[in-house]
């Protein structure tokens, strides 16, 4: 019995494996979601830090807040192509999984090209606001401020990652196109 516990509590505390057709780019991809884990486990960790100097020493800090917003933000954008590689975006599994392994591959092929080009769309999108959020209009490269006390780059720094995770996500579903392209038998 003790076994079967043991057994079940691993399998629920393993980080979900990319499937097979998301390659080697999927591998890292998931390799580095554990840095945003840790980064959600540093925001947690400073929204305590704030509590206590705030309501213990009657001394907020002007920093925090927008730091937790910002290191939660990095991991919220990282989840979309994380949820790619791991393969676990929306799917109306309700129809998709009474289709037949030929269908099931028809729609892997359709389902990744079709995010490959929204994933294009949106990473042209992500680069006129990087545009505007990264330099002046006379071209000197500054990036936008929050506007609050301390105004650090979290804004503009946040554009460009999303920009840079969108054109991942390109590569990712290119490579679930070909790859679910070549791949034959079952899923």
């Amino acid at each position: 019995m003790t076994d079967v516990i043991d057994e079940t509590l691993a399998s629920h505390n393993k980080t979900p494996d990319p499937v097979p057709e998301a390659g080697l780019f999927g591998r890292a991809v998931n390799a580095l979601g554990v840095l945003f884990a840790i980064g959600i486990l540093a925001a947690a960790g400073l929204l305590f830090y704030e509590v206590v100097m705030r309501y213990v020493f009657n001394a907020p800090t002007r920093w925090v807040h927008e730091t937790v917003v910002f290191l939660s933000a990095l991991a919220f954008v990282y989840g979309g192509l994380y949820a790619a590689a791991i393969d676990k975006h929306i799917r109306v599994v309700i129809f998709y999984d009474r289709l037949s392994t030929g269908l099931k591959r028809v729609f892997n092929v359709a389902i990744s090209l079709v995010c490959l080009i929204a994933s294009l769309f949106f990473s042209w999108a992500a680069w006129l606001s990087v545009q505007r959020a990264a330099w002046t209009p006379q071209g000197d490269f500054r990036l936008e401020t929050s506007g609050s006390a301390w105004n650090p780059p979290y804004p503009g720094l946040l554009k460009i990652f999303l920009f840079v995770i969108l054109i991942l996500l390109v590569v990712q579903f290119s490579i679930f196109t070909v790859n679910y392209l070549r791949k034959k038998g079952d899923h």
